[in-house]
């Protein structure tokens, strides 16, 4: 009896969770929708949808016409049932942002990170307090975080190796739990953008797909048959760190001739002064790529530069397309953006380099999530493993 009662929990976990993720990416569904799509039973489903409404994770959304007989009832999952926060650590700026369990933004607070201001301490301190700003006095369901580097999971808490930023095995989970209860979820940065884009934007639909992050420095998310690869330590997608030229210019890493000291932001900009014999205009690294994209018009050195920055950026998506061969590489991030411009050059640099029969079958796109992708993707890290465990504790 013992066994066939945790057999029966077992299934009803699994038809929740396989409800709600429908539900949840798909929505809203009618009972029959679910029924087709996840092969369940209609009777399972309605018992299960039951559940779900009387726990509140699930609500009506409307009726569909229908020609003759009752209309169709549409589900979907309930947005004011939790909130979530999201959080974005780059290298100019800490992004904390909050959301409904519909991914509405209900507040936002960014915290600017000076120049070599990336001390572990400061970091948490910044997360902690945009954390405080956004939440108030709301519960929140748990915090997403991403970050530069290799995230290493562990039962005790995860550790960061962002080499760039002088972290070696940082305790950022634990410098964070000392300041809130709130459950957390620590990940690799380019990997959260590959999720939200992934679930939401470009990616959605594909199965084989690379998400490039462009920020300061450059990181890449391998989604390979919808599941993202990590590798052995979850180290995979450190694209920035490949050598594109050997023996080149010094990364921040300590290696040379890595392609994020070519097309990273701070490698750009670093490139103009060079060139120009005067640093680009502005207060921080953001202000100054835009200000470098909008003197091309009228700067030699500027237009040489970024073209050379296209050039480069098509040989290391070249590299991806080669050794993984997905249907789309995405490129996102805020330098992304501001050089969006550069985009035809970068899928001509991308034909000379590759493969011809692999890059005939990669489409080559901007991330369409803009500057909240990192976040945003950070913020559904608590909201799967909701849907994984079928509502969590309204599950038990």
């Amino acid at each position: 009896m013992q066994v066939e009662r945790a057999s029966n929990r077992e299934v009803r976990l699994r038809n929740r969770s396989a409800l709600l993720t429908r539900l949840f990416l798909e929505g809203p569904l009618t009972r029959q929708d679910l029924s087709r799509r996840t092969g369940l039973s209609q009777p399972a489903v309605s018992n299960v949808v039951s559940d779900l409404i009387d726990d509140r994770l699930v609500e009506e959304a409307g009726a569909l016409e229908s020609e003759g007989g009752r209309p169709s009832i549409l589900l979907r999952v309930a947005p004011d049932y939790a909130v979530v926060a999201g959080v974005d650590v780059g290298e100019t700026r800490v992004r904390v942002e909050l959301f409904d369990l519909g991914l509405s933004r209900l507040a936002e607070a960014d915290h600017p990170i000076e120049p070599g201001g990336t001390p572990p301490e400061a970091v948490a301190g910044h997360i902690l307090a945009g954390l405080r700003a956004v939440a108030g006095d709301r519960p929140v369901l748990g915090a997403g975080i991403g970050v530069s580097g290799i995230v290493q999971q562990r039962p005790e808490g995860a550790l960061v190796h962002a080499q760039t930023l002088g972290w070696e095995a940082v305790p950022l989970e634990s410098l964070l739990r000392a300041g809130t209860g709130v459950p957390l979820h620590l990940e690799n940065g380019a990997k959260t953008l590959g999720q939200a884009e992934m679930w939401f934007g470009a990616g959605r639909g594909h199965r084989h797909a690379v998400f490039a992050l462009l920020g300061s420095g450059v990181g890449a998310a391998v989604v390979t048959n919808g599941s993202t690869y990590r590798g052995a330590s979850s180290s995979a997608g450190e694209w920035g760190h490949t050598t594109l030229v050997y023996g080149g210019r010094p990364c921040r890493c300590g290696s040379r001739g890595c392609l994020e000291a070519y097309v990273g932001a701070a490698a750009i900009l670093e490139r103009y002064c060079e060139r120009a014999g005067r640093p680009a205009p502005g207060a921080g690294e953001e202000s100054r790529l835009t200000a470098l994209v909008t003197r091309a018009a009228s700067d030699p050195h500027a237009r040489a530069v970024l073209d050379e920055t296209a050039d480069y950026l098509g040989a290391g998506v070249a590299n991806l397309i080669n050794l993984f061969n997905p249907e789309l590489v995405v490129l996102g991030g805020w330098a992304a953006l501001a050089l969006a411009g550069l985009l035809p050059r970068v899928r001509a640099s991308a034909g000379r380099h590759a493969l011809r029969q692999p890059f005939a079958q990669a489409g080559i796109e901007r991330g369409r999530l803009g500057l909240d992708a990192v976040a945003l993707g950070a913020a559904t890290l608590p909201i799967a493993r909701l849907l994984t465990e079928g509502g969590g504790a309204a599950a038990g």
